[in-house]
């Protein structure tokens, strides 16, 4: 897999009125970010309710991104869960011509970094594909569980979903300890929702590469906070986060699982139906939709003076 560059694209999973996978629908959805410029694509990941999916609606998700992305960047699918079912789906993956995994956390169970540890590496060992491991929630490594994923063969890169600069810093060192002398890229990326409020702060450890939800259903507030954070244009940044950004966050903390939600109602909300969430999931109230909308226009309006 090569090495990934610029925003990272988490797209939706459409679903049609029989809450069937909507193949065609998701294909235009992926067009259009595509026409954006992402610098890869991670489909049926947390964003794409890959917690709502079975083995077989998965891996047509990933067999249709694959189809339409047509190896103009980086598709990497997400897995997880079960061991078992994990495995079942990084094969699927595979198959389906993918060019890497996202590990998600396994359901249900808290366990020690030794345990994410045996996780990963069970996962790794049933595929070739490149894989990135994720942090958060119950897969939380510390430094040394970390460094030691990063050692082996396939494993890519660190997502990072929790937050913690300090545990941060001290991960990337243990990394790079461990890697050293070793003929390997390794990327670290911030993976927090909505992770353009704390862009600045990963940017300064060393950590460019991050993930935009917002990218689904507003490409164009992403790329304008793209633009402007990558070329120092500090006042534009700062903007686009006081009209969009910290306003959605505010949103999406009203909205429990809003991170999924909200994305895919401003999908919705932008002309595309992609359909609702799956349960255990439920779509925004009225006055949360309408509130997005107001949202969603005062972020675009912002960037349409960068990007006309």
């Amino acid at each position: 897999m090569p090495q990934l560059d610029g925003l990272l694209f988490f797209p939706v999973t459409p679903f049609d009125a029989n809450d069937r996978v909507d193949v065609d629908v998701l294909a235009e959805h992926l067009s259009r970010g595509l026409n954006h410029g992402p610098g890869g694509m991670f489909v049926a990941c947390g964003t794409g309710e890959f917690h709502a999916l079975g083995p077989a609606e998965h891996e047509q998700v990933v067999r249709t991104a694959v189809s339409v992305v047509g190896g103009r960047v980086p598709v990497i699918a997400g897995t997880g869960g079960s061991v078992s079912i994990a495995a079942e789906m990084a094969r699927a993956a595979e198959r389906a011509g993918a060019d890497g995994l996202l590990l998600l956390p396994p359901y249900l169970v808290d366990a020690p970094p030794s345990g994410i540890v045996r996780y990963t590496k069970a996962i790794a060992s049933v595929t070739d594909l490149p894989l990135i491991v994720y942090n958060r929630d119950n897969a939380r490594f510390d430094p040394e569980s970390a460094a030691t994923v990063a050692a082996l063969p396939t494993v890519v890169g660190f997502k990072d979903g929790r937050g913690d600069v300090d545990l941060m810093m001290r991960t990337m060192i243990a990394v790079e300890s461990r890697l050293e002398g070793l003929d390997k890229a390794f990327q670290f990326f911030n993976g927090l929702p909505t992770a353009e409020l704390s862009v600045a702060a990963y940017r300064a450890l060393g950590v460019p590469l991050y993930s935009s939800a917002a990218f689904c259903f507003a490409p164009e507030i992403s790329v304008a906070f793209h633009r402007a954070i990558t070329s120092g244009d500090d006042q534009l940044a700062h903007s686009l986060i006081s009209a969009f950004f910290s306003p959605f966050v505010d949103l999406r903390q009203k909205v429990i699982g809003g991170a999924v939600s909200l994305v895919k109602a401003g999908v919705r909300l932008r002309g595309l139906d992609v359909g609702g969430v799956r349960p255990p999931l439920v779509d925004p109230s009225p006055a949360h939709l309408e509130a997005l909308e107001q949202i969603t226009e005062a972020g675009l309006r912002v960037a349409s003076g960068v990007l006309l």
